[in-house]
């Protein structure tokens, strides 16, 4: 098993913010989307909020791939229609190498007891 943790913004109005949070709340997501997410090998996925900041942990099968992941989504139409609905919601991170690149991942620089 492998964990990944990945960073997006979401654009700073409140409102916003408390719209993005209720689609997360539980039971809200879209069946589709939970399903597409275990069977590319996600095994659990938290996401945190601080501020407009996001911050995702993936725990993951040794077999994901994110490249596999994008692809398997590119040809769902439900998780096109859920990312289209989230995009009015999240912006890039600052150091985003594009307008559509949005959750990055983070690079773990401390570990306790390593």
């Amino acid at each position: 098993m492998k964990r990944y943790c990945l960073a997006c913004d979401l654009k700073d109005q409140e409102d916003l913010i408390e719209q993005y949070k209720a689609w997360h709340a539980r039971g809200r997501a879209w069946p589709e989307i939970t399903e597409s997410i275990k069977n590319e090998g996600i095994i659990d996925m938290e996401i945190y909020l601080t501020g407009n900041r996001l911050f995702m942990v993936m725990e993951v099968e040794d077999w994901f791939d994110f490249r596999r992941k994008a692809e398997s989504d590119a040809k769902n139409a439900k998780v096109q229609e859920w990312e289209r609905l989230m995009e009015q919601f999240q912006q890039p991170l600052p150091w985003a190498g594009g307008t559509h690149e949005k959750w990055l991942l983070t690079e773990r620089i401390y570990k306790l007891d390593e």
